[in-house]
């Protein structure tokens, strides 16, 4: 079968590592089901994979992708939550210490076939196509579970959104609007203000300048760049919510301003199945749908990658088959 996978790592030239190619088809095992993937789309984890990071060099060669919508052996469509989990676990996926994803211990989804945990299968919504379900299931849902379940916002709140152009940061405008947060974003690039507004930023500002007023949350995806920006941005017990450091993850902690200011600071990774079926269910009752970027054929995969490694990207890049 066709796949776009990891043959080694490289941290300087990522690219380089990567391989379109032929892979064996997976074989079924109990409890797991044989997808044949429709649709999966790119993320800033297949870029770190390629770089060595999370992906050990005993597990190459290693098929990329995590997320991916498609057909079961049943017929069903189906979308895949990639978090693969201890079935012994009960407690939230996304807390499993055990936990990885998908393209890291077991095969991703950048392929015609993909095999995941029957329980891992969420039945896909006719309201959406293959391509926008695939689109959801890890920057929708890390957005979905930072604004619904670790903000505390409440309708007519203010939340700060950093950066304007990424998957999740695209997912956070159009969520955040349809929550009735008044949802402010920063950006770096002219071309993104417009784009922002049009998906229901009430306001969009220079990345880094003196806010009107201070805000009730930040979401927080860029990192470094933006660190001290979103700490000072915040009225006293105000929150953060890092769902990404992409600009790097060592900034100056600013301590003191948290503590004096009583901010709450919170980590989220993903979201677990249930508040992926609650962000379905949210997309369809809202008639949303995903930022999609670009379509590329699989086979023309390296394009994507190059365009992300590039950060000219506004949306989901989304591979079909």
């Amino acid at each position: 079968m066709i796949a776009v996978y990891a043959n080694s790592a490289d941290r300087k030239d990522p690219l380089s590592a990567l391989v379109v190619g032929e892979r064996p088809v997976p074989e079924v095992r109990t409890g797991w089901k044989l997808i044949k993937v429709r649709a999966a789309s790119l993320n800033h984890h297949d870029i770190w994979s390629l770089r060595g990071v999370g992906l050990a060099s005993d597990r190459l060669p290693m098929i990329l992708g995590c997320d991916a919508a498609g057909v079961d052996e049943d017929g069903r469509e189906v979308v895949v939550h990639g978090i693969i989990g201890d079935p012994d676990w009960t407690g939230p996926e996304t807390q499993d210490p055990k936990r990885s994803l998908l393209s890291e211990k077991y095969q991703g989804t950048f392929a015609e076939y993909v095999l995941v945990p029957e329980r891992n299968l969420i039945a896909k919504p006719e309201q959406l196509s293959f391509v926008q379900a695939a689109a959801l299931p890890t920057s929708w849902l890390t957005a979905y579970s930072a604004l619904a379940s670790k903000s505390g916002l409440k309708p007519g709140d203010t939340v700060l959104i950093q950066g304007a152009g990424g998957g999740v940061s695209t997912a956070l405008t159009v969520l955040a609007h349809a929550m009735g947060f008044r949802t402010w974003v920063t950006t770096r690039n002219l071309a993104n203000r417009d784009r922002a507004l049009a998906l229901g930023a009430d306001e969009v500002f220079d990345s880094g300048i003196r806010l009107p007023s201070r805000v009730d949350a930040v979401m927080e995806t860029v990192g470094e760049a933006t660190w001290a920006h979103s700490v000072r941005a915040l009225r006293p017990g105000g929150t953060i919510v890092i769902s990404g450091a992409t600009s790097g993850d060592s900034p100056p902690a600013e301590l003191t301003r948290i503590f004096f200011l009583e901010l709450k600071v919170i980590g989220s990774t993903m979201g677990s199945k249930a508040e992926f079926e609650s962000l379905l269910n949210f997309m369809v009752d809202h008639h949303l749908e995903p930022v999609i970027d670009s379509i590329l054929p699989m086979n023309n995969a390296r394009e994507g990658f190059a365009r992300m490694l590039a950060g000219d990207v506004f949306g989901k890049i989304v591979f079909s088959l």
